[in-house]
């Protein structure tokens, strides 16, 4: 089947995809957001928001209605064998003082109605893109869908399907990834810690220990392992947390249960002709931290007015060739930052951990290092 030409078309209607989309439609652009998935996912994975993307949410009229769903957190609190041994603000953003901290499908929720209440038709869910061809002029994309093959001409292509994107394989076949270390196992379950809207760190020697509020009371867990955790349940990650840190987790309210291994990929180019990686399609970085999807909603803030202007017939290869070193540049710096993370997080025994945690204590009293910490927390 053949859909009519568009201005752009973007594969992927996770949240960068939808975010890109949502900008350009507001710009009065033809777009079409193709998705694979007949459905949206219930799953929760990324649930924090940084103040700079929350800018651009904002800017895009997006900020308020998450802000309502979400926890704002702001305050970090680390332990250490059941002792407080730091605290770090993340209060330094004069507009919006919290990481807020919101389930992934709502955020997509959000957004996809956003996209819709502009064009009813941009999304196209069930179309599976098995190939593209760009001409010089436009991109050709073939798709698979559940009705039949699409066939969809574009001026622009723009890749937002994520860290295993088909379009990436396509143009970077031989791009490496680094493989890390680290697995972790992850999962929602009620709250009765007493710990708040605060964000928790259990600095262990065994590993570290990540605990996040959500809404409806609910604290998100993450645990660090050696190895991964295939078929791990509930009850294994509730007893690993209360092993490490003394915190008690109700088994039976868990709600989403997730383990994965890390690794990071940066694109050599994120601009290929008349296509463009965008988000985890381009950048993959170690979900801890929280900043991956912060990093596309970014790149798609970058982009659009670029797109923009391209599609009035302005000349933009000298801002394109700006954009690319920017984000790639901006993509390093979170992978560098989401490496120190996992670093801080690894098994150390007893007593290097004690003195490396009492190094800590003392850095973060001291205002410019809290400051600086406060900032690579938060993406500022």
């Amino acid at each position: 089947m053949k859909l009519d030409d568009h201005d752009v078309v973007i594969v992927g209607a996770g949240p960068v995809g939808l975010f890109l989309g949502v900008l350009l439609l507001k710009q009065g652009h033809q777009v079409r957001i193709l998705e694979r998935r007949l459905n949206r996912s219930h799953r929760s994975r990324a649930i924090g928001i940084h103040p700079p993307a929350l800018g651009e949410l904002e800017r895009a009229g997006l900020s308020r209605a998450l802000i309502a769903s979400g926890v704002r957190i702001e305050r970090g609190v680390a332990f250490s064998k059941g002792k407080k041994i730091a605290e770090l603000p993340f209060t330094g953003d004069p507009h919006f003082p919290f990481i807020l901290a919101v389930p992934q499908p709502v955020t997509e929720q959000a957004l996809e109605q956003a996209v819709l209440a502009l064009d009813p038709d941009a999304i196209v869910r069930g179309a599976d893109v098995c190939d593209f061809a760009d001409d010089g002029g436009t991109v050709t994309i073939r798709a698979t869908s559940p009705s039949g093959e699409l066939s969809l001409t574009s001026r622009l292509l723009v890749a937002a399907d994520g860290a295993h994107s088909l379009i990436r394989q396509r143009l970077l076949p031989d791009q490496p990834a680094r493989n890390y270390p680290d697995s972790y196992l992850m999962g929602d379950f009620m709250d009765g810690t007493g710990h708040g809207d605060n964000a928790v760190l259990y600095l262990e020697p065994e590993g570290i220990v990540e605990s996040f509020p959500l809404p409806g009371t609910v604290r998100r867990w993450v645990v660090r392992l050696g190895a991964p955790a295939r078929g791990a349940t509930a009850s294994d990650l509730a007893a690993l947390v209360q092993a490490r840190t003394g915190a008690v987790v109700d088994a039976h309210s868990n709600t989403m249960l997730s383990a994965f291994d890390v690794q990071s990929r940066l694109a050599g180019r994120m601009i290929h002709g008349r296509t463009v990686l965008l988000g985890d399609a381009a950048h993959e970085i170690s979900p801890i931290g929280g900043q991956g999807m912060n990093l596309g909603w970014l790149d798609a803030a970058a982009l659009a007015p670029l797109i923009g202007a391209s599609l009035r017939g302005q000349g933009v290869g000298r801002q394109l060739q700006l954009f690319e070193k920017d984000r790639r540049r901006a993509a390093a710096r979170a992978s560098l930052q989401a490496g120190l993370n996992m670093a801080l997080g690894r098994p150390l025994p007893p007593a290097i951990m004690a003195a490396r945690n009492s190094f800590l204590a003392h850095a973060l009293e001291l205002p410019g290092v809290s400051a600086l910490v406060e900032r690579r927390f938060t993406m500022r």
